[in-house]
C-alpha cells in the first residue's frame, strides 16, 4: 500500500470523500446527531461534490434515507474494534485519493475530551499539509536515506493515515460509552425522581379513599 508521493502538495478540490464515524447504537444523547449535524452542515457547506463513507449504523440509517452518494459502509465494528478495521477504511481512502477519484478525503468524528464532554472533529486526512510530513520549519540539511526517501515515503506515510483512522475510531468509541454512561445515568436519575414523586401520589390519594370511606361508614352509625 502507497501513497504517491505528489500527495504532499494539496491539490485543487474538485470532489471530496467525507468520512463519517458514528455509533451502532443509540441511548446515547446528542453523540449521533452531532456528528450527523457536522457532516451535514460541511457538506452542505462545501462548494465541491461529496460522497460519503459511513463507519457506524446510525450515520448510515440517517444519509441512506436521504439518497446521498455513499462511497462504502463499515457496520458492527465497535462490537470488537481491531487495527486491521482502520487499515481497510485507510486504504479505501488512500486508492481513492492516489487514483483521483477524490481530491480531498475529510474524517467526522467524536473526540472524547472527559465523560461529561465531547467534540465533533472535522479532520482533512488527506492531502497531508506539508507540515505534518516536514515537521517544523529549520534548517533544511541533505540527509542520504537507505532505503531510498522514496521508499520510506511509501511506507510511512500510508501507516501514520491508518494510526489516524485508528485514533478516530477509537476516540468515537471512547465518547460514545461516556455519552451513553452519562444518558442512562441522567435517565436513572429521572425515572428515581418520578418514581418518588408518583408514589407520593399515590399514597395521597389512597389516603383520600380511606378517609371518605372512614366518613362513609361514621355517617352512616350515626344515622342509624
Amino acid at each position: 500500500m502507497s501513497i504517491r508521493r505528489r500527495t504532499r502538495e494539496p491539490r485543487d478540490g474538485s470532489r471530496t470523500l467525507v468520512i463519517l464515524v458514528s455509533g451502532d447504537k443509540g441511548l446515547c444523547g446528542s453523540f449521533n446527531t452531532n456528528v450527523i449535524k457536522a457532516t451535514g452542515a460541511f457538506i452542505g457547506g462545501s462548494a465541491e461534490p461529496c460522497s460519503l463513507g459511513l463507519v457506524g449504523r446510525k450515520g448510515r440509517e440517517f444519509f441512506v434515507r436521504r439518497d446521498f452518494e455513499i462511497s462504502f459502509e463499515r457496520l458492527g465494528l465497535f462490537q470488537k474494534l481491531r487495527y486491521e478495521d482502520a487499515q481497510g477504511i485507510a486504504q479505501v481512502a488512500i486508492d481513492a485519493f492516489s487514483s483521483a477519484q477524490v481530491d480531498r478525503v475529510m474524517l467526522v468524528y467524536n473526540e472524547f475530551k472527559s465523560v461529561m464532554s465531547q467534540r465533533v472533529v472535522v479532520d482533512q486526512l488527506l492531502p497531508l499539509a506539508r507540515a505534518d510530513v516536514e515537521g517544523t520549519a529549520g534548517p533544511q540539511v541533505d540527509y542520504l536515506y537507505e532505503p531510498s526517501a522514496q521508499e520510506i515515503f511509501n511506507g510511512l506515510l500510508p501507516r501514520y493515515v491508518e494510526v489516524q483512522v485508528y485514533r478516530a475510531l477509537l476516540e468515537s468509541n471512547a465518547a460514545f460509552f461516556a455519552a451513553q454512561m452519562t444518558a442512562m445515568d441522567t435517565a436513572t436519575k429521572n425515572s428515581t425522581e418520578m418514581i418518588t414523586a408518583l408514589t407520593l401520589y399515590m399514597n395521597k390519594v389512597r389516603q383520600a379513599a380511606i378517609t371518605r370511606e372512614i366518613i362513609e361508614v361514621v355517617s352512616g352509625a350515626q344515622a342509624s
